[in-house]
């Protein structure tokens, strides 16, 4: 899979994903103005619904002041923390879909510049949250994976890709509630390497429950992570603001 951005089936897919690029980035993507090299106008860029104010100091909820929330408490997670750009809404949201279940890949700059905005901490490695093997011949391409190699020269960490798999397909996470999404991806991943003592970063779109996050953070550190962060583009927010 390295040099491509997906599957070989998608051969024309990965052809003219440059050439793509290169004719969308002059335009906004959301309002057709003219851009800048990250795909969004400045206006627009400034309106996105930026993950501001103190947090979750785990899982990145927005809370009042800055501490662990409610479920973090109860229940912690395995994941260290996480490092979120925005929150999942309009019109993030729309990009994000347009690009993993649509394929528009000129929205990868803008996506990627989000996650910049953010930056963690210098971590030893990268990993893009794996997709199952059918997963990725629907899509064509592992959506994690692109923007890892867009923001990897960043924090000068090398990407991983085939360091954790996903060894069996699941239900689609976001039909299912909260309770149950620990338990459909519980035991989904496995990882083929060691970590041993090392800071593994782990790329991906959005955020949830952060119960995918969770269960690859829990097989990392199964295999000695010292540590294990998520580094997002958006963070869904529950109504209210509270993450209890």
């Amino acid at each position: 899979m390295p040099g491509h951005l997906s599957n070989s089936g998608k051969g024309l897919l990965n052809k003219w994903r440059i050439a793509a690029g290169a004719v969308l980035a002059a335009h906004c993507l959301l309002c057709e103005d003219r851009a800048p090299a990250r795909g969004l106008c400045e206006p627009c860029w400034t309106e996105l619904p930026w993950l501001t104010g103190p947090g979750c100091l785990r899982c990145a909820h927005p809370l009042p002041t800055p501490g662990i929330c409610g479920r973090c408490l109860a229940e912690p997670p395995h994941f260290d923390r996480v490092f979120a750009a925005t929150r999942y809404r309009f019109p993030v949201d729309g990009l994000i879909q347009s690009y993993k279940y649509g394929g528009r890949l000129s929205t990868i700059r803008a996506l990627s510049e989000m996650l910049s905005r953010c930056k963690p901490p210098q971590a030893d490695l990268i990993v893009p949250m794996p997709l199952s093997p059918q997963r990725l011949r629907e899509r064509g391409f592992n959506q994690a994976l692109e923007l890892a190699r867009a923001v990897a020269s960043s924090i000068e960490a090398p990407v991983d890709a085939t360091l954790c798999v996903k060894i069996r397909e699941t239900s689609p996470q976001t039909r299912l509630p909260w309770q149950e999404r620990r338990k459909n991806i519980r035991g989904a991943f496995v990882a083929l390497g060691n970590v041993t003592d090392r800071h593994v970063m782990v790329i991906d779109d959005v955020l949830t429950t952060g119960a995918t996050l969770n269960e690859l953070a829990r097989c990392l550190k199964r295999a000695g992570a010292a540590s294990v962060t998520g580094w997002v583009v958006a963070r869904t927010v529950a109504a209210g603001g509270s993450a209890a």
